[in-house]
């Protein structure tokens, strides 16, 4: 009884042929001493008939079945009659007649039924994840994933990428996240780490002579749970010895062109568009914007001193006496940023629906969100509501110069610190175009894709409350040439050689040009207050490395979940993953993280000491 074909492949020219199919029952059902199985593997579904008058032991063990047994069916193909075709499905012109079956293995009670896609909380389809997996749209995604890798490796061996294999025990170094960390039992005290990213290694491999390597990589942080991060993910590893930022945006390109092309049938543009970081938080008040929308922010400074709306002018006052102050320590500060967003058409909100927006601003420590309405004519408009009683006077200036129109809706915001304005309005805008639908389907009805670089970051931070410069990204990245001679006088002006990919409001991808000059790494290191000792301890392999002619080199590293959750239309990478962890980095299939037996630790040399109680 091993299969001779597969549940999706019947069609009416198999009419006649006896088969064998193997998988599980999806569907039965019984209609005056005849049964239907509705047989399912993962290449599709075929019907099996049960005719009156088959032979009392299949009949018998026809009645066992229930959803989930798994079993092995003989058969005749035959075509079904006309009114029994069913257009939906792929094998709906035929029906397998069975002789024999045989029961491979019965299910118990299902927590929750296979189908399409599960209604079932996802705790419960965690738990059970081997039976969530068996869905049609699990199954179709998890394809979609095993599709986008080959197609990867398929671009990438084609351009001259070299595949290679970095460690996954490492040294634990400082890149941002914590690191999980592997006790070693031969060398009681000490530590391997698992790679947040195989970072230092890659650059390593330039150093080696490598000038095209890619990994499609596991990487590991210990970070707490927030929002869709995963313990473990996957990225798509990148670095390229000789090149410069466009090079290695045209490579992405390419990359992602061929990957959408290959497993969507998506035709991309050549290039993407490219936006500064300054003015990606100015347009759209984040450094992700969604570009599937425009609707962009707008300065309202301007207006401000025409107004007579005192806390949008205590809020420029402020800003200009931080930015003085900050001036004074030497650093550079934006001072303070009064953004509107103009709503076409949507002057009908109620106080309800902007109090919604307000709550969304807050959240992103904006102290609130003021609002006007367009009224009048194009030729006379008015503003209503709101703050529109203090910019009566400049409301036919503030509309021309802002291009709004009677029936459109005012949204600002104000704050001594432009970024937060920014961001907090930014934050509106994106909830807008949920709400709006302005992110849904394109008028052919399939998903929008829509790409940008962001380009020209800052290279450094100010970190208020300890008083220092900190790096924006991470320590390893080249310095744009033009601030080569004045980083220590100003790092606040520094922009690096960083880039993003963005996709549909998502950060795909991050890369820079590499540091690979000695020198010019110990000068970043004491910028960001890396004790030159800690540095050597730390890094010493990677900077010894440097002193070996180490090329120019640079890299990305798009992130495969995040790639695939987005192609799959899906709004969480666990959709995507065969077995992710849940918000809390637990998994409830098999219950890890777990405790270990006292023989294990003793043979670490470890000790577990429990968390004190409040």
């Amino acid at each position: 009884m091993k299969r001779t074909t597969t549940c999706g492949a019947l069609r009416k020219a198999d009419t006649g042929k006896t088969v064998v199919l193997n998988g599980w029952v999806h569907r039965k059902r019984d209609h005056g001493g005849i049964s239907f199985i509705n047989l399912r593997d993962r290449y599709g579904i075929s019907q099996v008939v049960v005719d009156s008058d088959a032979p009392a032991e299949l009949s018998a063990l026809t009645a066992e079945l229930r959803n989930e047994f798994c079993i092995a069916v003989e058969g005749t193909v035959r075509s079904r009659p006309d009114t029994m075709i069913n257009p939906d499905m792929p094998t709906g012109e035929i029906e397998v007649v069975a002789k024999k079956l045989l029961i491979l293995n019965r299910s118990e009670v299902l927590p929750f039924q296979v189908d399409e896609e599960s209604e079932a909380k996802e705790e419960l389809r965690l738990s059970y994840r081997y039976l969530d997996l068996r869905s049609a749209g699990m199954q179709r995604r998890i394809k979609l994933r095993n599709d986008a890798a080959f197609a990867v490796r398929e671009w990438m061996i084609g351009q001259g990428f070299y595949e290679i294999e970095t460690p996954t025990f490492i040294k634990s170094t400082p890149e941002g996240a914590r690191d999980y960390l592997v006790p070693s039992r031969l060398y009681p005290g000490k530590f391997y780490a698992l790679p947040q990213s195989p970072q230092l290694y890659k650059q390593i491999l330039m150093v080696g002579g490598f000038d095209k390597y890619f990994q499609i990589a596991r990487c590991y942080r210990d970070e707490d749970a927030r929002g869709d991060r995963q313990p473990e993910f996957t990225q798509i590893d990148i670095e390229m010895s000789f090149v410069g930022r466009d090079d290695i945006l045209a490579m992405t390109e390419g990359l992602m062109g061929h990957v959408f092309k290959k497993t969507l049938d998506r035709e991309l543009p050549p290039q993407f568009t490219r936006l500064s970081y300054e003015d990606a938080l100015e347009r759209y008040g984040s450094d992700k914007p969604d570009l599937r929308f425009a609707m962009t922010m707008q300065d309202f400074g301007p207006y401000v001193a025409d107004g007579g709306f005192q806390a949008f002018k205590d809020a420029l006052a402020a800003g200009e006496t931080d930015k003085a102050a900050a001036a004074a320590k030497g650093v550079s500060l934006a001072g303070g940023g009064v953004k509107v967003l103009v709503v076409p058409g949507k002057a009908d909100y109620s106080r309800k629906q902007i109090e919604e927006l307000e709550a969304q601003a807050k959240i992103y420590k904006a102290k609130g969100l003021a609002w006007m309405k367009v009224t009048g004519t194009e030729a006379a408009a008015t503003l209503e509501g709101g703050v529109a009683k203090f910019f009566g006077e400049s409301a036919q200036k503030i509309c021309a110069g802002l291009g709004a129109k009677p029936g459109d809706l005012l949204l600002l915001v104000a704050d001594s610190q432009r970024k937060v304005a920014n961001i907090a309005l930014g934050a509106v805008r994106s909830k807008l175009g949920r709400d709006l639908g302005l992110t849904g389907p394109g008028p052919d009805g399939k998903p929008r894709f829509e790409f940008a670089w962001i380009v020209d970051f800052p290279l450094f931070e100010f970190n208020e409350e300890e008083n220092r410069w900190e790096a924006a990204h991470h320590m390893f990245s080249w310095p744009q040439d033009r601030y080569h001679a004045t980083l220590e006088q100003d790092p606040g002006s520094v922009k690096g050689d960083l880039y993003d990919l963005v996709l549909n409001g998502y950060e795909l991808a991050s890369g820079s040009i590499r540091i690979h000059d000695p020198e010019l790494q110990k000068r970043i290191f004491s910028i960001v207050g890396f004790d030159p000792a800690e540095a050597e301890q730390k890094f010493g392999f990677l900077t010894q490395a440097f002193k070996y002619g180490a090329p120019p080199h640079g890299g990305i590293a798009p992130g495969l979940d995040r790639l695939v959750m987005l192609m799959a239309g899906e709004t969480s990478i666990k959709e995507v993953i065969a077995f992710p962890k849940n918000s809390f980095a637990v998994s409830p299939m098999d219950n890890c993280p777990s405790e270990v037996d006292q023989k294990q630790l003793d043979e670490l040399h470890l000790s577990v000491v429990q968390p004190k109680k409040d």
